[in-house]
């Protein structure tokens, strides 16, 4: 497709001339293609690989389907021979980024003798006085090297013992009784940046044998991985004859067919669910229901249904460890109910109906009163699948901050569940409840606020704090997800598909990139989400959009001879993400979609499926679907010619008016379809180059101004006011309005291109006099645990049987808005995972009867000295005494269910105005 600048130049021609524009602009890339393949039939040429109908060639690198069931590459990551001598690592307390200033690392070059090599003692968190060179003449470093990692603690160990804490480089304070470890994270192999599994990972602990304070460690640096390598061959094993058969003429196709239909196989675990892939073995709720809907309820909804059950617990669904302690940080495990409405819509099974309906709906009664936002009308949490914070987030956001976001596809997700509770409900003959009344509010609340004018598709999430804004950013599954379920209109799914930005090797989980965060959501490609996009394409009939989405998910199958988790967004590879897998499920499931729903268009209902075809100029052809089992038929379906509008369809030989076969068809019949073989209007298709936004302004109060350090690349500085433009300057600092009770500004940078880097951490600007604070310890004891740098007397400790109900008694000085917060600790589990984000419920008499969700997610395990800050709730009060009740309710309860524990420090209460 033509490069995004370029678009308005070809409409603009005269047809006579535009094929001229054309061939002229696409020479650089035909030229691109080794001369003796010019002569060959290609499906897609691009400027960095070409797909032919029996191979894929990307440079010297070629994947060739010799057969239907043999593949062959001689593909290897260009990162294999590339492991350089200059290594960045920070050292890390207690698996957080707390040494030095985000973008300041050690950096050594590694010259060993011997095969070893000793890094000088590095005092923590002091940056390194010189900056090394690497010699011209000797880039790479040996294999096997042998590093000592050596940092000096005493700094710290001593801090400990003096005052019981440490005060780190951004101000946090780690108490002594906190103290778990100390760890390295770095940018080389067997190195990550991923700071937050540390703890899990010991290979990466620094340990202090002789209680010197000295802290060491030994790496083994340019090992070999085997996980760094493809497999050079690929030929079929399993037995496929009970799934359905596909030929299409196209050699390459029907190989990666194959070899998806038997990487599905590889993934049923010996119990008979899904795993998420070769390198995950455990049942995910997202990985298996995303794959579920793609296409593998059509293939195996028995085994469907036995992974979507081990997803239950409590009659509801269970949220995959996450975030500040999962539910309700992450919010997307509603996923689930699309996979379970298409294994009905497959089978007509209602006794499975029955059984998977009160599971939903009492889900999604909880997520309602959980989660939803009742100033946007949108759910709140966490991005759908985009789970790891600061790989789609700013690194100032903790896990309240994500709680609070509004996402894009996470909001589709449950419009959707609640327009399948409706169906559901009209299937099983139940009362309606509402849900397809609240399924099109929130549709319409999506449209309202997370729609970008400026970009003409959605935005990732609103996110800030007190006052959200729109993350520009374009969020790729979410686009895709409003696109198939009707969310977006007909005229607006064309926009979203024509605007969403693509990349070279496919379109990236979101645009533009993140600096200096490594690829994996970040920077990342991943085929499941290519998949969506691509269904969601043929959808609105943008033909240049099919073609590239179909070209990139067979190009990475082809070469890595697998279907991998992801690649990276730069060069297509998929070393240097930071985890990656063989054979995951959700690749797996959307390469066989390419078959089911882009080229055959399958889409079923509860009458039954409807054939909306979706073929490509270049696949035009004879293609034969055989033994495809639908309910208590079995369909042979041949498929004819290219387009998207189809000339004649048949039933054993019969015409029929409609694309249709009814639920009720049993037996085995033979349809065709008969495509009209007419190309369809070139839609415009955003193809662009990689692009990374400024990085974010740290930006401090200093008396009455906002201050903050240059940033690279940036032109302008705008500035945010309660989530609305205030200014916008050129300097690095900005004098405060007055501002009233309380304010909270915040500042992104612009560089040249005009794209904008994250909000800034918000700056809260408040008086002193209208802020009140409530002990908590004057409505429970305080806790006997072993704790420091808490206010007053102590913290009252809440569990799931103790101290259930606190009460409070609050005098509004006048009629106002008021917001109440919780200051908090949770060292029940890890900032990134687990499952005991402790969740209360508010209640303020006259402004809050019916209650509020309050969220306490986990700050870091055993940490109980680690404090934060709940969710705030802003209510107007009416001058005068109110009651203040906070209470763990049944809908309250947690993933863990035992563990849902916090300690209390108080309650905060400004008045705003």
């Amino acid at each position: 497709m033509l490069p995004n600048l370029y678009k308005n130049t070809a409409a603009a021609l005269p047809k006579h001339k535009t094929g001229l524009f054309l061939f002229l602009l696409l020479l650089p890339f035909i030229s691109a293609t080794p001369p003796q393949q010019l002569g060959k039939k290609a499906l897609y040429r691009s400027g960095v690989f070409t797909l032919y109908t029996n191979k894929v060639v990307q440079g010297k690198y070629t994947a060739q389907a010799k057969t239907a069931t043999a593949l062959t590459t001689n593909y290897q990551s260009p990162a294999n021979s590339r492991y350089g001598r200059l290594i960045e690592f920070k050292f890390s307390i207690n698996g957080k980024d707390n040494e030095l200033p985000f973008g300041v690392n050690h950096r050594m070059v590694l010259l060993p003798e011997n095969g070893r090599v000793t890094s000088p003692l590095i005092p923590f968190g002091v940056p390194d006085a010189a900056n090394p060179a690497v010699p011209n003449d000797n880039l790479y470093l040996e294999p096997n090297t042998q590093l000592v990692l050596r940092v000096d603690m005493n700094a710290v160990l001593a801090d400990f013992k003096k005052q019981g804490f440490h005060t780190t480089f951004n101000g946090d304070k780690i108490a002594q009784s906190d103290f778990k470890g100390v760890y390295v994270a770095g940018g080389s192999e067997p190195l990550g940046w991923d700071f937050e599994n540390l703890p899990s990972r010991p290979q990466f602990e620094l340990k202090d044998p002789d209680g010197d304070g000295i802290y060491e460690v030994t790496l083994v640096m340019n090992a070999h991985n085997p996980d760094n390598f493809t497999a050079a061959t690929w030929q079929l094993q399993q037995d496929l004859s009970h799934l359905p058969q596909f030929t299409s003429g196209f050699t390459l196709i029907d190989a990666l067919y194959n070899l998806s239909l038997e990487e599905m196989l590889q993934n049923i675990r010996p119990d008979g669910a899904f795993m998420a892939g070769e390198k995950w073995d455990g049942v995910w709720t997202r990985d298996i229901s995303y794959s579920i809907l793609l296409s593998l309820a059509m293939l195996q909804p028995d085994v469907a249904k036995t992974s979507l059950l081990q997803k239950v617990k409590n009659n509801r669904i269970v949220q995959d460890t996450g975030t500040g302690g999962s539910w309700p940080i992450s919010s997307d495990r509603m996923t689930w109910a699309l996979a379970a409405w298409e294994v009905y819509l497959a089978t007509g099974d209602k006794e499975w109906l029955q059984t998977a309906y009160p599971i939903i709906k009492n889900s999604a009664d909880d997520d309602r009163k959980t989660l939803l936002d009742l100033q946007t009308g949108l759910i709140m949490g966490e991005s759908s699948f985009l789970d790891w914070r600061k790989q789609s987030y700013p690194r100032w956001m903790n896990p309240v901050d994500i709680y609070r976001s509004q996402n894009l596809g996470t909001n589709a997700v449950h419009c959707q569940t609640h327009f399948i509770l409706a169906q559901m409900e009209k299937e099983l003959g139940i009362t309606a409840t509402g849900a397809d009344k609240f399924a099109q509010q929130l549709a319409n609340n999506i449209n309202r606020q997370l729609w970008s004018k400026e970009n003409n598709y959605y935005g990732q999430y609103l996110y800030g704090a007190d006052y959200p804004v729109l993350s520009a950013r374009s969020e790729t599954l979410g686009e895709a997800l409003c696109v198939l379920f009707n969310i977006a209109d007909a005229n607006r799914a064309q926009e979203v598909i024509a605007h969403t930005p693509a990349l070279p090797y496919g379109v990236p989980c979101f645009y533009p990139q993140i600096p200096d965060i490594p690829p994996y959501h970040n920077n990342a490609i991943w085929p499941f989400v290519q998949a969506y996009f691509t269904w969601a394409a043929a959808k609105t009939g943008n033909t240049a959009a099919v073609e590239h989405g179909l070209a990139g998910i067979y190009r990475q199958a082809a070469l890595f001879a697998t279907n991998k988790e992801n690649m990276s967004a730069d060069n297509g590879d998929y070393k240097g993400t930071e985890i990656n897998s063989d054979r995951q499920l959700w690749s797996v499931a959307g390469n066989l979609a390419t078959v089911y729903r882009i080229f055959y268009g399958i889409n079923m209902a509860p009458d039954g499926i409807t054939f909306t075809p979706f073929v490509p100029k270049p696949y035009n052809g004879t293609k034969k679907l055989t033994n495809f089992k639908y309910r208590n038929a079995v369909l042979d379906i041949e498929l004819r010619g290219y387009g998207r509008r189809i000339g004649k369809f048949t039933i054993d030989g019969q015409v029929s008016e409609k694309p249709f076969i009814p639920a009720n068809l049993t037996g085995r019949h033979t349809l065709v379809i008969e495509l009209d073989k007419k190309e369809l209007p070139l839609q415009p298709f955003n193809r662009v180059n990689n692009l990374f936004s400024p990085e974010t302004p740290d930006v401090q109060l200093k008396g009455n101004f906002l201050e903050w350090q240059p940033i690279a690349g940036a032109v302008k500085y705008m500035v945010y006011q309660n989530g609305r433009q205030l200014a916008v300057t050129e300097q690095t600092r900005h004098r405060l309005p007055p501002s009233g009770n309380f304010a909270q500004y915040q500042v992104c940078a612009i560089g040249q291109n005009q794209v904008s880097s994250f909000l800034s951490k918000p700056v809260s600007v408040v008086l002193p006099a209208i802020v009140q604070r409530l002990e908590a310890e004057q409505a429970a004891p305080p806790t006997a645990k072993a704790i420091t740098g808490y206010s007053g007397s102590g913290a009252s400790e809440l569990t799931a049987v103790q101290n259930t109900a606190l009460d409070f008694t609050f005098t509004a000085p006048q009629n106002g808005q008021y917001r109440f917060v919780f200051a908090y600790s949770n060292g029940s589990g890890p900032v990134n995972t687990d499952n005991k984000c402790a969740i209360r419920t508010l209640y303020v008499s006259k402004a809050l009867p019916e209650g509020k969700a309050v969220v306490f997610p986990q700050l870091g395990f055993d940490e109980w000295s680690n404090w934060g800050m709940s969710n705030p709730i802003t209510l107007w009060l009416e001058a005068g005494k109110h009651e203040i009740a906070l209470k763990y309710e049944p809908h309250n309860q947690n993933m863990n269910g035992a563990i849902n524990t916090c300690l209390l420090d108080y309650l905060e209460i400004t008045q705003l105005r």
